[in-house]
């Protein structure tokens, strides 16, 4: 049975197909269309999917969308009537989108199908999984275990915003939620606004610059702002927000209560913007770690199972695994809107059609390469057409050529394989280099990614040889832990407070300064040779050169840009950048060899996120 799960309309549209239960193909239409975190309905993604999986429209089984708008509409309408007269403006604004538009999704969703080749009965017969399902789908039917807990947060479906699924064999319960407008992703994404980042992207900012900071406003968010009970579950209090009736995250009781303004997007980062997001960082992991906890011990299940947008604070995910609140913990790679096509999809396979899921039970991401990739001879001619200088090597001469550079501190492009779903590289559309310098940090956000030189690096690191270097000894394949780096890794400053602020940047704490955060934390990637097995040999040909089984692991891509899906970005992104080394596959592309006329500096072209 082949379905597609479609998840369009908000932010993050993306599509999948599954096959019999079986993840074929997912991708996210951002990658295709080269719009960050395009809303658009993904016929690209859609078209890529039928072509990864070598069929026809009229040969799928069954299409879903990962959520209600009906029940999305009863929202907005009770949200409004019930804070009347507050939020007429906004009202006006959005009630004529939604009887245009997005009430009649399933007419739309029609339309695109049918433009596509969908048949009549086809585009009649689209299922519909609510919001929250297709998360916790997304999460535990993917996952390793037959039994387990599931945790979904975000910032609002139709109405829940916090739910927990009872996942067993191919079931799913629903056993707890929590309602709109209590929310603790829209808490932090109104913190993410107030620094002056972007709403549903800058989330990884905050978390970001919370080690700068020290949580000083903890309580008066507490005392003011949510009301947390011992089980973990809360209340806002909605008179400091505006989302519910405005066109903005908070109103000017919040800026009274911490005693100034929002900070404009651009302005110089203060002190005080770290001390917030170190602040609402510690709150939000109080809330996940007291639900964790209320779970545990009234459940007593040892599998955790998460997804939704708040399950990509990866800092929170590593206090749980530090509390060993749970024996396992399995996180899905695309948590956020993006995943929920997949969900979707996996939703309608297992409780809509009663299917059995297949033993043993496995990780069946497939590391997450779930996106396109292109040929060798795509490549060459791609490079030929363009007169672009390149050596081809083979695998074994490869490995030693780019860890002679890497070693050199040279920047490497590396372009391989299937493209990732979800919003972490994980080798196939990465930038490389290498962790022991001390300049490479700021080299990276300055001269490659043009963005905030406080944005820290992740490591990719040799699974077998994670317990070494960090105090974690478990899989993390998807860069969804924070853990610590191992003591003796450490470089302790005989004068702690001497630095304070961004100025800790200037700070070497450890022999991989590059990689290791203020706080001597690193967000893990493991990397397994049975996955990725050309991105493990690499890393293990590093540490035979250097003794250092570990890689910086950035996205491909500059500030604003999705990550890049085919080698004509790829190359474009190496030639506007500081980039010194572009590997396509096994094709080399040194900078230094290129015509400087196929420079183009296209940073204008992307809105800054």
């Amino acid at each position: 049975m082949k379905i597609i799960g479609i998840s369009a309309f908000y932010h993050d549209s993306s599509a999948c197909l599954i096959d019999n239960g079986q993840i074929i193909a997912a991708c996210q239409e951002e990658r295709l269309t080269r719009i960050k975190h395009d809303s658009a309905f993904p016929a690209q993604s859609i078209k890529y999917c039928l072509e990864a999986a070598a069929c026809k429209p009229e040969e799928i089984d069954c299409i879903v969308f990962y959520e209600k708008p009906f029940l999305k509409f009863e929202r907005l309408l009770e949200t409004y009537l019930a804070f009347v007269p507050r939020g007429f403006v906004s009202f006006s604004k959005a009630l004529p989108l939604w009887l245009t538009e997005k009430l009649f999704q399933k007419k739309l969703l029609r339309d695109e199908l049918r433009s596509l080749g969908f048949s009549e009965t086809q585009c009649a017969s689209i299922l519909f999984s609510s919001h929250h399902l297709s998360h916790a789908a997304s999460a535990f039917y993917p996952s390793p275990h037959n039994e387990a807990l599931v945790l979904t947060m975000d910032g609002v479906g139709e109405w829940d915003t916090t739910t927990v699924y009872i996942g067993n064999s191919n079931k799913l319960q629903k056993i707890k939620e929590l309602h709109f407008p209590h929310s603790l992703g829209l808490l932090y994404s109104a913190f993410t606004y107030y620094c002056g980042f972007k709403v549903n992207s800058g989330e990884y900012k905050l978390m970001g610059l919370a080690p700068f900071g020290k949580p000083i406003f903890a309580e008066k968010i507490k005392n003011h702002l949510i009301d947390i009970k011992s089980d973990g579950s809360f209340k806002l209090d909605m008179s400091y927000f505006d989302y519910c009736t405005g066109l903005k995250m908070t109103n000017s009781k919040f800026d009274r209560l911490f005693e100034f303004n929002r900070r404009n997007p651009e302005e110089e980062i203060s002190q005080v913007h770290m001390d917030l997001a170190a602040s609402i960082q510690f709150v939000l992991e109080e809330v996940v770690l007291k639900i964790c906890k209320f779970l545990a011990q009234e459940y007593k299940i040892d599998n955790l199972c998460l997804a939704g947008g708040v399950a990509l604070n990866c800092v929170g995910n590593g206090k749980i695994y530090e509390e060993k609140i749970f024996k396992n913990i399995w996180i899905q790679p695309a948590a956020g809107d993006a995943g929920g096509s997949l969900g979707a999809a996996l939703a309608a396979h297992y409780l809509h059609f009663s299917k059995d899921r297949p033993k043993p039970f496995n990780d069946s991401m497939k590391g997450s390469y779930l996106g396109p990739q292109f040929s060798e001879e795509y490549i060459e001619n791609f490079l030929k057409s363009k007169n672009i200088k390149y050596t081809k090597f083979t695998n074994t001469d490869l490995y030693s050529v780019i860890c002679n550079y890497l070693s050199a501190e040279k920047v490497i492009g590396w372009f391989q394989g299937r493209m990732e779903f979800g919003p972490r590289a994980l080798g196939n559309r990465s930038i490389i280099a290498d962790a022991r310098s001390s300049s490479m940090q700021k080299k990276l956000n300055l001269k490659i990614k043009f963005r905030e030189s406080f944005r820290p690096f992740a490591p990719a690191i040799l699974s077998e040889s994670v317990n070494s270097w960090f105090k974690f000894s478990e899989a993390s394949p998807y860069m969804l832990m924070v853990a610590q780096l191992q003591d003796d890794k450490k470089v302790l400053n005989a004068q702690p407070n001497a630095l304070f602020g961004l100025d800790l940047l200037n700070q070497v704490r450890s022999s991989v300064p590059a990689i290791t955060h203020v706080d001597y934390s690193a967000r893990i990637q493991t990397v397994h040779e049975e996955t990725n097995p050309k991105f493990y040999n690499l890393i293990k040909a590093f540490n035979a050169l250097t003794g250092t089984p570990l890689l910086i692991n950035t996205s491909f891509n500059i500030r604003g840009e999705p990550v890049v899906c085919t080698p004509e970005e790829a190359f474009r992104c190496f030639m506007g950048t500081d980039m010194d080394v572009l590997v396509l596959e096994n094709f080399v592309l040194l900078k230094d060899d290129q015509d400087f006329n196929l420079k183009e500096d296209y940073r204008n072209k992307f809105s800054k996120d």
